[in-house]
Parts: structure tokens; sequence; C-alpha cells
């Protein structure tokens, strides 16, 4: 693999309210897709988190 071919990293941390007036709008549109990405993940992780849930109060009620 070439490192032309290596995923770009994304920013490290976004902290809620800081200034963001300084970065231009590829830096903008990083932020937003990173946004996106880690709401996606959460969403993801809420309905596994849901699904176990919802098994184990199948699993105890039949007992």
């Amino acid at each position: 693999m070439f490192d032309d071919e290596l995923p770009r990293a994304k920013r490290l941390t976004i902290t809620p309210g800081e200034d963001i007036s300084a970065l231009a709008v590829a830096d903008l549109r990083e932020r937003i897709e990173t946004l996106n990405d880690e709401i996606v993940r959460a969403e993801a992780m809420i309905a596994h988190k849901e699904d176990k849930l919802g098994a184990a109060e199948a699993f105890f009620k039949k007992a």
C-alpha cells in the first residue's frame, strides 16, 4: 500500500462550542463529516444496547 492510498486521519478531538471561525471551508466540511460519523456510531450503539435489553427482558419475563 502506498502512502497516497492511506485514508486521511480525522481530527482527533472536537470540543462542542469551540471557536471554529478560523477553520477553512474544507476543515468545516471534514468536521461535519466527523460529527455525522460519530452520530451514526452512537445510534448503532443505542440500537445494539436496546436489542440486548429487549432480549434480556424477554428472557426474564418468560421465567
